[in-house]
This record gives C-alpha cells, sequence and structure tokens, in this order.
C-alpha cells in the first residue's frame, strides 16, 4: 500500500477507474470488475458525477458503485474518490455547485463520506479561495476527508495551495492529470509543484487511451469506443517508439505491455496510483499485475529512452 500525500490514506498502487460502468460495462460487469479488483488486494476506487453522463444521462457510475457497496458491506475497507466540476448543470466550482453535488454524490454512492473529493476541473470563474473555503466546510463537517485536484496547472495549483497555507483551509493533496509513456508533459513545471509540495499524482490515461496495451497495431481493427483515440498513436514516430519498450520488456518477462507501461509510471517521482480501468475481469488482470511488477534499472532507462520525446 502507498499513501496519498501526507494525509493517512493508505492505497494500493493501482487505482481502478470507473468511468466504463454503465457505459462499456453493465452493471453485472461492473460488480464482476469490482468484486475482482477486491479479491486482487485493490481498495482505491475512482469515479466522478459524470461518468458516464455523456452516454446515459445519468450519473451511472457512482449509482452502480453505491449500490455494489451496500450489497458487499465493504464501505469501510476502501479509499473512494469522486469528482465535482464537470456535470450538466453543475459546471465549474462555486460553492453553492459543490455543496449540491456532493449531497448529490453521496446520496447515489449510499454513503456520508468521501475518502478524497476532486475538484474535476480548474474553474477561473470563482475566485480559488472560494471554492477552497467550501471545500473546508465539507471536511470540516466529515462529509469529505480530504481533496484534490484535477486538471490544474502549475501555477494555479501553487495558488491553490499558497491561499489554503494562509487562510488555514483543507489543501488539495493530490493531482490527477495525464501522464503516459507517450504524453509525458507533467514532467516538468507541474511536477515540480506537486514534489515541492508532497502531493500525490494518480495520473489518468496511463495507458494512453488502450494503445500502450499492445492491441493497437497496423491493420487490426479493435472493438472499442476508443479505438479512434487510440489507434492515433500509432501515426507518429513518437507513438511507436514509445510503444516498442513495453511490448519488449513485456515479451522478456512473460507478462502484458500495459502491466509494464503502468509498472513503469507507478514507479515515476510523485506517482502513488496509476488510474486504469477494465470493462471485464479479464481486461482487470494485467492491471493487477502491475501492482506486483517491480521494474529493474535498465528496464526503467530503456522505457525512459524510448518514450522520451
Amino acid at each position: 500500500m502507498r499513501s496519498i500525500g501526507t494525509t493517512d490514506l493508505s492505497v494500493f498502487p493501482i487505482s481502478l477507474g470507473t468511468n466504463v460502468f454503465g457505459w462499456t460495462a453493465d452493471k453485472e460487469a461492473s460488480f464482476a470488475v469490482l468484486d475482482a479488483y477486491v479479491e486482487g488486494g485493490g481498495n482505491f476506487i475512482d469515479t466522478a458525477d459524470v461518468y458516464p453522463h455523456w452516454v446515459t444521462g445519468e450519473s451511472t457510475s457512482e449509482l452502480i458503485i453505491g449500490e455494489w457497496m451496500a450489497d458487499r458491506g465493504n464501505r469501510d475497507s476502501l479509499v473512494l474518490s469522486t469528482k465535482v466540476g464537470m456535470l450538466e448543470g453543475l459546471e465549474g466550482l462555486a460553492p453553492a455547485t459543490i455543496r449540491t453535488a456532493v449531497e448529490d454524490s453521496l446520496r447515489r454512492l449510499r454513503t456520508d463520506y468521501i475518502d478524497l473529493y476532486w475538484a474535476h476541473v480548474d474553474d477561473h470563474d470563482t475566485p480559488l479561495v472560494e471554492s477552497l473555503a467550501a471545500f473546508d466546510a465539507l471536511v470540516k463537517e466529515g462529509k469529505v476527508r480530504h481533496v484534490g485536484a484535477s486538471n490544474y496547472g502549475a501555477a494555479r495549483l501553487a495558488e491553490a495551495l499558497r491561499l489554503s497555507r494562509e487562510e488555514g483551509l483543507a489543501p488539495y493533496v493530490a493531482l490527477q492529470q495525464p501522464y503516459n509513456l507517450v504524453d509525458r508533459a507533467y514532467e516538468g513545471e507541474l511536477r515540480d509543484v506537486v514534489a515541492a509540495e508532497g502531493l500525490s499524482s494518480t495520473p489518468y490515461f496511463g495507458l494512453a487511451r488502450g494503445f500502450l496495451t499492445g492491441k493497437y497495431q497496423p491493420g487490426v481493427t479493435v472493438d472499442s469506443p476508443r479505438a479512434g483515440g487510440a489507434a492515433q498513436y500509432l501515426e507518429t514516430e513518437h507513438g511507436r517508439r514509445a510503444l516498442e519498450g513495453p511490448l519488449k520488456v513485456a515479451a522478456e518477462r512473460g507478462t502484458e505491455p500495459a502491466s509494464v507501461a503502468l509498472a513503469w509510471l507507478a514507479a515515476q517521482p510523485t506517482v502513488t496510483a496509476p488510474l486504469a480501468s477494465a470493462r471485464d475481469p479479464h481486461q482487470l488482470k494485467p492491471l493487477l499485475a502491475a501492482a506486483e511488477l517491480v521494474l529493474g534499472e535498465e528496464e526503467l532507462a530503456l522505457l525512459d529512452a524510448a518514450s522520451r520525446p
């Protein structure tokens, strides 16, 4: 287990992303994935009020997770995170929006507290201090244990942390942002802020929309709603080079490229637990395997060199 920043949240090295619940995974499949994740040692479940509202018109992922936790009676053994700021009708981080959104999420999740509540996006139209004060009130009330920032730039994240210190408000303890072997833009000013402030990173798109699983190859048709986005990486020399590393290491280690790509990510500075999603237990297996895979220095160097921009 690993710690989120300086908090008492102890989490599995791979966080289960659940944006597919109610989308490419129906309730039965979602329950099977959740069961397999917990049986494999996992405890860190990530969702959002907007998952997958764009398909179902509802916050279906939260509803499924809430029903599953109630049925299994395992809420207190999990670290549960959800987000506010992108759901239609509840966009942004105005205090009233945050208050309404958290009450709705708690109801759907059938719980009275959220372990890690994320600002899903930065809201430039609401003063930072007002959003932070709204989050702080939820922490004081016990409805939220800790808060995190998703999709923030370096300057805004640093400003938010400064304001939290100056005003005595609950600070962001983690950052969620894109990061993988193809897209390494995080390795700059943003990572410097996270490191200097003692935050944790729980990056999404850890498999580059599925590209780093190795199933996307020239001339191969993949049945996935993300196929177009993933396949575009094949069109660039950098994308093809970045994929060579996981393919080579996986072949040598007798494992899956997805496991290698996530193990590399989990080994990077500031990263506590990469996010990855699965629509069935079979897809989950290489994600769980990544938590046990320790890459050697030569393997890490090979992956680093192959994926350098």
